[in-house]
């Protein structure tokens, strides 16, 4: 099927009732986990998508690549859902649209959830799934970029934080969609078209569990941003995450790393998952993608090939 150019407000007011309904602090996650997934089936793969189960760092995990697909890098993908929702399902389609766009292999983590499995659990999976892309593919660490958004996208950061300080590994690049960088920070409005405070703030006691909110890799915005890899950060000005967005490029400019950083207008929280549906979603994925391959496979070396 083609992708659909939905006139944005008419996208917004069909995602509003579905959002308002799934991410509800009064339904458990495990109702809220199968309502996403079954809502996902909306979205489309691009046509030639190849999608293999695998696992990674000893969880389940999901390749995406096409036949054209080059091997001199790779993608690793971790969802957004607060930490205590979201799936391979939820972000296969997005993921899909990465691995055609950048030319390489996505891969998408199945990383544990909230509650059951509370800080550092998911950070800890991450951990894993990279070293062993590391170990098993041939790829040097600064061949595989880490990608995710919202609450992925605060654990993309913590998990180069950790690679850094602990394995002396850097990512080639970070793309980060909204991410969720600080749990602490309470949100100052009730809700965007997407996400409510109530419903972060379950979230974020969820994850955190019997941690200490003060760990910076609860908190990376808090951690160690020197030496961090060229990071593109994505978010629409109507997000509840938008100020703290704001203050993570200023932290990562100051401590002297190389940000890109958009500001969307019209568009909602991660809308890059309805990229089949609306255009300017697309386009938007597009950039970040582009982003991604230009780490992982500079001009010169996609010349050679």
């Amino acid at each position: 099927m083609r992708d659909i150019d939905l006139p944005l407000p008419l996208a917004r007011a069909i995602l509003n009732p579905i959002f308002r309904v799934t991410l509800n602090k009064r339904l458990p996650f495990t109702v809220q986990r199968r309502l996403l997934d079954v809502t996902s089936r909306a979205q489309l793969l691009p046509a030639g998508a190849v999608v293999r189960p695998v696992r990674l760092g000893g969880r389940p995990a999901e390749r995406i690549d096409f036949a054209d697909s080059s091997e001199h890098g790779a993608v690793l993908y971790l969802h957004g859902g607060g930490y205590a929702v979201g799936s391979v399902a939820t972000h296969r389609s997005l993921a899909a649209r990465l691995a055609r766009d950048i030319g390489c292999a996505v891969y998408v983590l199945d990383y544990r959830l909230a509650p059951e499995h509370p800080f550092p659990a998911a950070l800890d999976d991450a951990e894993a799934a990279f070293l062993e892309l590391v170990a098993t593919s041939g790829l040097r660490p600064d061949q595989i970029a880490v990608s995710g958004d919202s609450a992925g996208g605060g654990l993309s950061l913590a998990l180069a934080q950790r690679l850094i300080a602990r394995h002396g590994q850097t990512p080639a690049a970070l793309g980060l969609i909204a991410p969720w960088a600080d749990p602490n920070e309470i949100p100052e409005r009730e809700r965007d078209l997407v996400i409510n405070r109530p419903w972060s703030r379950a979230c974020a006691a969820a994850y955190l569990g019997d941690s200490d909110s003060a760990d910076p890799a609860y908190a990376p915005l808090t951690g160690e941003l020197r030496g961090l890899p060229p990071t593109y950060v994505q978010v629409d000005v109507s997000e509840l995450l938008h100020r703290q967005c704001i203050a993570l490029v200023a932290a990562l400019r100051e401590a002297g790393v190389h940000v890109r950083f958009t500001e969307s207008k019209g568009l909602w929280h991660v809308a890059q998952l309805q990229a089949a549906l609306a255009a300017p979603a697309a386009a938007a994925l597009c950039e970040l993608a582009e982003f991604l391959r230009e780490a992982i496979q500079p001009a010169d070396l996609r010349e050679l090939g």
